[in-house]
């Protein structure tokens, strides 16, 4: 394959998060997607897409497609181990086959690994086990966010919590840690990215302050030329752009596509 070829591959998946812009109503954020030369939308839970409103969920997916774009997966707020997380995992599943997602994406607890007793932590394997069992009876891949004050809050509990569960249906997102340095944030992903099924893109430092792409281009150089080097293309989806500002968004996939160019 060329490295033009592959070049393309890797910009036809990238998308955004659709609560980059909460306060935007599907069609608008579909059309500033679209117009940023973005090419699929990962649709959240919380706003745009509850799982307990198929008129919803069927007119998110018309949005999508007629402008050209593919839903890239169904971004959820369920949490393995926690019985009064909702909706449900059968639920959220049903919610992305009727979106068209080919992926779930969910929470591995709500502690973090050093805090996590091995109780709850059993808990959360067991649930994610069964999740990643009821993603495959459907045909949707199950994704673990990779955050904090969860059990994918370091590089080696997502691996030993991976391992654990022992499915071959669930997988995990990456994104930078807070705080993390563009070196240690790269190997983190090296020795994942095996495990990695999508990445979420935003530029944050110190701590939550949201920053242009730009401004952590030793980050993302690195993460993208190491990507294009280790595994096949990935959804690389925008999240939590400068000031939430829709204005920006052009610019950022702008940068993001510059980086997976030869």
């Amino acid at each position: 394959m060329s490295d033009e070829s592959a070049s393309a591959d890797w910009i036809d998946r990238t998308g955004i998060c659709s609560v980059t812009f909460r306060r935007l109503a599907p069609p608008a954020l579909v059309d500033v997607t679209a117009a940023a030369g973005l090419r699929c939308i990962e649709w959240g839970s919380d706003i745009h897409a509850p799982a307990d409103d198929p008129r919803a969920l069927d007119e998110v997916r018309r949005y999508t497609l007629d402008a050209g774009l593919t839903v890239s997966s169904y971004g959820s707020y369920w949490r393995a181990g926690e019985r009064s997380s909702s909706p449900s995992i059968e639920e959220l599943v049903s919610g992305a086959v009727r979106l068209g997602a080919p992926r779930l994406r969910v929470w591995a607890g709500s502690v973090g690994s050093a805090e996590c007793p091995t109780p709850q932590r059993n808990r959360i394997v067991a649930d994610l086990r069964r999740a990643a069992e009821v993603g495959a009876d459907s045909g949707i891949r199950i994704g673990l966010e990779f955050h904090r004050l969860t059990l994918t809050d370091t590089v080696e509990s997502t691996l030993r919590l991976l391992d654990e569960v022992g499915h071959d249906n669930l997988a995990t997102y990456w994104q930078p840690r807070v705080d993390e340095p563009a070196g240690d944030a790269i190997e983190g992903l090296r020795r994942l990215v095996d495990r990695v099924c999508a990445v979420h893109v935003f530029s944050w430092w110190p701590f939550a302050e949201r920053l242009p792409l730009t401004d952590r281009a030793d980050l993302w150089r690195g993460v993208t030329a190491l990507l294009r080097a280790s595994t096949r293309p990935m959804d690389l989806l925008l999240e939590f752009v400068p000031d939430d500002d829709p204005a920006v968004l052009s610019r950022e996939a702008e940068t993001l596509q510059s980086w997976l160019s030869p």
